[in-house]
């Protein structure tokens, strides 16, 4: 580095510590990027690409962006995946000696980013740690901004994959171990936009994780924090702290706690049912309209958005927990009048999560901290409200919201009703609230008092009408003369600047003046800005109590949106219960009917248990219904779990541990897998992993394969979930030919959607009724969807031919096999076997009249072998 320049050689320098981050270098007033830096931010932020001198024969490429608005540039670059290094004058120029002294102060990635500006209001913005060894993986997912710390293990890379749903990350760090688990984390990265950190394997060091969370959440042991049974997640959690302190150059005391959980502490959803359920975003346009998010959310604050989506992704399982949110639903509900109160103080409450971090990280300015004097404020108003209510979690938020009175009272004393932007214009520090500050400042106004009287005396003195006292930061205070006046210019009048139309002089009374205005104003912003970090630091200081009083405010937040979309939408209170049987009464879509005029929704019931009707075979034409149904009644049960009420006339709610579904057929182009394959994989995961507490939604199972194929996986599912799991089911069909099953497998039952003929045409009633479809009506549908003629015509006429080889006669012959089978072992005591029953299919399909003795004989001796063996 010998030919460069000394500024040259610091920049590669620190450069050369950080390499994979794009390095933004202060210069003066603008962050400047060099040589690939530079290439990559001017094509990236469009930027215009220019060269510096750096003591080489050529010039280093350079770019470069004002540092007041750097953050624009540098949420740009991280949505697109790059790190940046922000790399800052840590002296004074007018103070250094040589180079002044430069230092990376932080480093922003897609998972640490906390400026707001590039935030979701409603969303997390997570960063994720993996860790994989002995067959489990540990998972630590934190939200830098809010202060949001969680840990958890997982054995399976299905549940791996349920993680990731749940929480999105925007970053993951993990180790190399990951790969040598099996698992792809760069497929799951291309799906779902996420950025990746593979880190060295010394952060993975099972002592220094311990150490480093007993450290920085000061606890004795592992224990302490309740993670002694966390031994593979302990380690992701301690990678993730050291990861974050090093990269944010902080020791992050906002994050105070971390929190484990396990898989049976809230209902598992998996990213199928995520998405066919579109529970925070529509499958189609990704978009919250058309959620059930959407219809639940009328949170007021950014908090209880993202409170309200946690409790959409995490439904709860225990009973008690369910029951505690209704509760306070109901209370809510109970006084309108102060409902609608408490929304209004809650409307005047910013993020109090997200300002307590740019406080703690001493990035707030000084409207950040009138913007959370403002939120602290409305807390004991809330709480005054809060204690007319009597419901256990409503009693609790209240006990756990303080109302902040000493740092309300401290803000308001200190800092101005309307301060600036910058914490170093002045300007921040109310009157009175310090000596010193009040004597600077008169000094500042009476400065002007000051230039204006030496102004006027000077034009009465010397007879220059348009004499003016300016000022600029480069030549100070000056009079400026025009040329016309020049000749009357005194002697003590020293010259500063000659311009083309007029002179600048000084004179030593103004001078005298110059020196007391601005060493009053440079030294009262120091004095200013050393007081409003003060007041920041205090109020740091607080983060725990601030913490627990956003968390239980963000909180009362999502109880009050249930509140007001069950009492608005007409909702009902579920009866929860731990017997398993799930019974509706008049349920509506949530959703749909609020897409349409809900006078139009045709409501409908269910009834499923764990006993006599556990399965519910629904036949009947597409677009009839059969898929909104069986959404709507999963959407019920889910929202029934996160303590919302229901949009019915009655529920009572069986809890479930799982909502599965198989909805919908689509290709998985990625790995090269059809839509059979992607239905059959969906299947699979269904069948290894229901247990007899889940809910299944299975739409038209086997559609992707022959008639024949698709029927008999479809009857075979079937005969599996009521065998083997025994979960409740809504299985949705075209195979009319399955509700040969009703009667024959315990706990089935048929359903189908009512449908009108009117000649040649249909019409859908949106009605569930007992009974089973006899036909699909697949040709009237196709007529309602616009076919030519011709078409439908010849279809009528080989459906007629298809008719006279029905396979429901095949389905028939499958039935009276399974009669058979029952009457033997009911006279017998003896069960069939697999093969045995192959035998007595094939003799029963053997023409004896078309074969010879002696190829009779040799059957009879295969079939003595068989028999036999």
């Amino acid at each position: 580095m010998a030919e460069y320049t000394p500024m040259m050689q610091e920049y590669l320098k620190t450069k050369a510590e950080y390499e994979d981050c794009i390095l933004f270098y202060r210069l003066g007033d603008f962050y400047e990027m060099f040589f690939e830096d530079a290439k990559t931010a001017s094509r990236e932020l469009e930027l215009t690409l220019t060269g510096k001198s750096c003591g080489a024969e050529e010039r280093a490429p350079m770019c470069g962006v004002p540092f007041h608005a750097a953050d624009t540039y540098i949420n740009r670059l991280v949505a697109k995946g790059y790190k940046v290094a922000i790399c800052e004058q840590v002296e004074d120029p007018k103070e250094a000696k040589g180079l002044v002294k430069r230092e990376v102060i932080r480093v922003v990635t897609p998972g640490t980013n906390i400026d707001q500006l590039a935030l979701e209001e409603g969303s997390n913005n997570y960063i994720m740690s993996l860790y994989y060894t002995k067959g489990v993986i540990g998972i630590a997912c934190c939200d830098v901004s809010t202060a949001d710390f969680y840990l958890t293990e997982v054995n399976e890379t299905r549940k791996l994959t349920d993680e990731l749903y749940r929480f999105t990350p925007a970053e993951i760090i993990y180790s190399k171990s990951i790969y040598e688990s099996g698992i792809d984390i760069t497929d799951y990265a291309d799906k779902l936009n996420i950025a990746l950190t593979q880190l060295d394997e010394s952060y993975f060091d099972d002592t220094l994780s311990t150490r480093e969370l007993l450290n920085h959440f000061k606890a004795h042991s592992l224990e302490g924090l309740g993670l002694i049974d966390f031994t593979v997640g302990k380690v992701s959690a301690g990678s993730l702290l050291l990861y974050l302190k090093e990269t944010q150059k902080s020791e992050l005391t906002h994050l105070t706690h971390i929190t484990p959980y396990t898989d049976g502490k809230f209902m598992l959803i998996d990213s199928s049912t995520r998405r066919n359920l579109e529970l925070t975003e529509t499958m189609r346009d990704k978009q919250k309209r058309g959620s059930l998010l959407w219809v639940l959310d009328k949170t007021k604050t950014a908090m209880g958005a993202r409170q309200l989506k946690s409790f959409i992704e995490q439904p709860l399982v225990s009973v008690d927990e369910i029951i505690k949110r209704q509760d306070a639903i109901e209370d809510i509900n109970g006084s309108l009048i102060d409902r609608e109160e408490l929304r209004e103080y809650l409307s005047s409450v910013y993020d109090l999560e997200r300002l307590i971090t740019k406080i703690t990280y001493q990035s707030a300015n000084p409207r950040d901290l009138i913007a959370f004097k403002q939120s602290i404020g409305m807390l004991a108003p809330i709480k005054t409200l809060l204690d007319g209510f009597h419901s256990h979690l409503i009693r609790d938020l209240n006990a756990s919201i303080d109302d902040l009175k000493d740092l309300y009272v401290l803000i308001d004393n200190a800092i101005a009703e309307e301060p600036p932007i910058s914490s170093r214009d002045g300007d921040i520090i109310k009157t009175g609230y310090n000596e010193e500050v009040d004597r600077l400042r008169s000094a500042k106004i009476d400065g002007k008092q000051w230039l204006a009287e030496l102004e006027a005396k000077e034009r009465d003195k010397t007879g220059i009408k348009n004499l003016k006292i300016k000022f600029n930061k480069v030549f100070g205070f000056y009079l400026e003369v025009t040329n016309s006046y020049k000749d009357l210019v005194p002697d003590y009048y020293v010259r500063k600047q000659t311009l083309t139309n007029a002179e600048r002089y000084y004179t030593p009374e103004l001078k005298e003046l110059e020196d007391s205005i601005l060493g009053a104003e440079d030294r009262l912003n120091t004095i200013e800005y050393e007081f409003f970090k003060a007041v920041r630091d205090t109020i740091a200081g607080e983060v725990d109590r601030i913490q627990i009083s956003a968390k239980a405010i963000a909180t009362l937040d999502a109880i009050i949106s249930l509140a007001v979309v069950a009492e608005k939408n007409h909702y009902v209170r579920p009866v929860i219960n731990n017997r398993g049987v799930l019974d509706i009464k008049e349920g509506r879509h949530p959703v749909v009917e609020q897409m349409i005029n809900a006078d139009q929704f045709i409501s409908n019931d269910c009834y499923l248990d764990q006993d006599s009707n556990t399965i519910a075979i629904i036949t009947g034409p597409n677009m009839a219904g059969k898929s909104t149904y069986m959404r709507q009644v999963a959407l019920i049960v889910l929202m029934a779990q996160i303590g919302s009420f229901v949009p019915a006339t009655s529920a009572t709610i069986g809890v479930v541990d799982r909502i599965f579904t198989r909805v919908g057929a689509s290709d998985d182009l990625s790995t090269g897998q059809s839509t059979f394959m992607v239905e059959m994989n969906e299947v699979a995961n269904i069948l290894h992993n229901a247990t007899s507490k889940s809910l299944l939604i299975l739409d038209e199972i086997g559609r992707g394969t022959s008639t024949y194929d698709g029927l008999s996986i479809a009857w075979s599912v079937v005969e599996h979930v009521a065998y083997n799991i025994g979960a409740k089911t809504l299985f949705a069909t075209h195979y009319h030919e399955l509700t040969e099953l009703e009667g024959q497998i315990k706990g089935v039952h048929n359903y189908c959607i009512a449908v009108q003929e009117m000649g040649e045409d249909i019409i859908f009633l949106r009605k569930i009724i007992s009974g089973g479809a006899d036909q699909s009506y697949g040709i009237q549908v196709a007529r309602l969807a616009g076919l030519p003629e011709e078409v439908l015509s010849r279809a009528r006429t080989i459906v007629d031919s298809l008719n006279e080889n029905d396979i429901a006669a095949v389905s028939d012959k499958i039935a009276l096999q399974e009669k058979f089978e029952e009457k033997l072992k009911e006279a017998t005591g003896l069960e069939i076997s697999e093969s045995e029953a192959q035998i007595i299919t094939e003799l029963k399909n053997l023409d004896v009249t078309k074969i010879t003795p002696l190829e009779a004989m040799n059957i009879l001796f295969e079939y003595h072998n068989k028999v036999k063996e």
